[in-house]
């Protein structure tokens, strides 16, 4: 396939609304590239040139990509500059300038061209980033030429999930989306949209854990007391405490016995970045505390004061989330990796293993003292759970996970098999929300020196894969917090209101943001609003924190009605 067939399609998507049509315009997509190459098409859609968990980045900013453009095109900078200002797209300014002879190059050229710009670095790089993208932008047509100049900046905004790409797959296999679960199931276990699609199109869809390769984490149900959660166990269950940390997810391999040793050991975060670099405390301790020789482990990290042995507030924790002087901070705030699950064992499958066995293999494998296994109680009583969570909550713990003693590991879902129970922070609503920040309102009087004055949350509806409004914020933050999200809204600013977005006018923002930034947000109640799509209002909501977690992965229109007490 050329690259500007593809361009093409990237076209016709970006001018459509409907999600269903976008199904069906990406199903022949992939039905017309080639086993070869419908990974590099996948990874492309989304405007990358590897999985989200790779940390493959093009690190070239605007002012990069119009030199870039001045090169390929022969203009001054100062021409393309002022075409830039006009249109407000770097995008539409190559289409503008590129010459409708070009584009023949095929989709595989061009992929490998963008991902050798990612693997430049140390002394010179940036010219070299530059020619390298000119030389790109020289072989391009218009509409090629559009869609290459988004890609380095990360504009290409097509407007659809993951799990659309999942539905399109499904519609090229069988003209419909029955058999997007079992590629969803698939992708909870190895989250690369490019292997599923190269082994749906090849008719080879089996995916085992792999060390190395991150596993989307399961989610807890909720439940508002503790005869409900006895009940719905089955009358007994396994307890944990609930710790407000970063959740983790350790990969551990001791190698090849070239590589004796030289274990592989990889962290990754809930949105599945990875963090290995952040953690290099808990790299150390995983090379002497580890009692097997290939595991994926599921665990909280979180900072603790070494003179109590007590556990430290997430605002505290969250310190060592961070790229720059990280071992000055590994020594303020030391982490532990308290570990509830295990995936993968010794080339062994754990994921549809029950959770009594699945311990049984944790209790075996983790020794440390920085790694250490979570603590876990076999309740029966209803008194028992409640006694056992007002302990954890005096402990200045979150609240108590209960799981399913038979229940297997749900990857990247949310279900029964694992239940929270958290401390109430008022009588009205029990629990706080996860929401995505849609767009911004620049306020007036001392708001209006930040550039922020309210902003408009919401939430994602799986049925509809649409996000839907439930509030719009303008209280809960600091100063500094209100600078720090004019500062993201500039990073993740689009021009217009994101296809997925299901918005009523009265709500219209005056900047609206791509569904990057996630907040944990408490409210007094829940009403019933015509105002807002998801069919309910937060009243009087602020924020607790931001969260590090994917968009889609926020409180679901379903749970919002649970949390109302209604049903939909």
């Amino acid at each position: 396939m050329t690259f500007k067939k593809l361009a093409e399609y990237f076209q016709k998507l970006e001018a459509t609304p409907s999600r269903n049509s976008m199904v069906e315009i990406l199903s022949r997509l992939f039905q017309e590239a080639d086993k070869n190459e419908i990974d590099k098409v996948v990874y492309l859609t989304q405007g990358r040139v590897a999985p989200l968990y790779e940390p493959v980045e093009f690190q070239m900013a605007e002012k990069m990509v119009i030199r870039a453009m001045a090169l390929a095109f022969e203009k001054p900078v100062e021409k393309i500059t002022e075409l830039y200002k006009k249109s407000g797209d770097l995008g539409v300014t190559a289409e503008h300038l590129a010459d409708s002879g070009r584009g023949q190059n095929d989709v595989k050229t061009v992929f490998e061209k963008l991902k050798k710009i990612t693997e430049i670095n140390g002394g010179g790089s940036v010219e070299k980033k530059v020619y390298l993208l000119s030389e790109i932008l020289k072989d391009c047509d218009p509409v090629s030429a559009r869609i290459i100049a988004r890609i380095p900046i990360d504009k290409l905004r097509l407007g659809f999930s993951d799990m659309t790409i999942l539905e399109a797959l499904s519609w090229m296999i069988c003209g419909t989306k029955k058999l997007k679960d079992e590629f969803e199931t698939a992708y909870n276990c190895r989250p690369d949209l490019g292997f599923i699609a190269k082994a749906v199109k090849q008719n080879n869809l089996k995916v085992e854990p792999a060390v190395g390769t991150p596993i989307l984490g399961m989610r807890a149900e909720r439940l508002t007391s503790p005869a409900e959660i006895i009940e719905k166990m089955g009358g007994k269950c396994a307890v944990e405490p609930k710790l407000d940390g970063l959740r983790t997810q350790l990969h551990f391999s001791r190698g090849t016995p070239a590589k004796a040793g030289v274990p592989l050991i990889k962290l990754y975060s809930r949105g599945l970045e990875n963090v290995t670099h952040m953690y290099p405390d808990l790299v150390e301790a995983a090379k002497e505390e580890i009692n097997c020789d290939e595991v994926i482990l599921d665990g909280e990290a979180i900072g603790f004061d070494p003179k109590t042995n007590k556990y430290l507030p997430f605002q505290e924790t969250v310190q060592r989330k961070r790229k720059h002087e990280i071992g000055l901070f590994a020594e303020n705030v030391p982490l532990k990796l308290i570990v509830f699950d295990v995936l993968f064992y010794n080339g062994k499958n754990m994921i549809n293993e029950t959770y009594e066995t699945r311990r049984k293999y944790l209790e075996a494998c983790i020794k440390g003292k920085t790694i250490v296994l979570a603590d876990m109680r076999i309740i029966n009583k209803s008194k028992d759970l409640n006694d056992y969570f007002e302990e954890c909550v005096r402990s200045g713990l979150e609240g108590i996970m209960a799981k399913k003693l038979d229940g297997v590991y749900q990857a990247g879902a949310r279900g029964f098999n694992w239940i929270k129970y958290k401390k109430s922070y008022s009588a009205s609503l029990a629990d706080t929300v996860d929401a995505v920040v849609m767009g911004i309102d620049f306020g007036q009087g001392k708001r209006n020196k930040f550039g922020v004055g309210a902003f408009l949350i919401g939430i994602f509806d799986p049925k509809t894969q649409t996000y839907k409004t439930v509030s719009k914020v303008g209280t809960g933050l600091t100063d500094v917090e209100w600078r720090a999200l004019k500062v993201r809204s500039s990073e993740f600013g689009v021009r217009s209101k994101p296809n997925e977005y299901d918005v009523n006018k009265l709500n219209n923002c005056d900047v609206w943001m791509s569904p990057k930034l996630v907040g944990e947000f408490k409210a007094d109640e829940l009403t019933k609003s015509p105002m807002h799509t998801a069919g309910y209002a937060l009243r009087f909501p602020r924020l607790v924190r931001w969260r590090e977690k994917k968009p889609e992965d926020t409180t679901t229109l379903q749970e919002i009605a649970k949390l109302a007490n209604l049903k939909t």
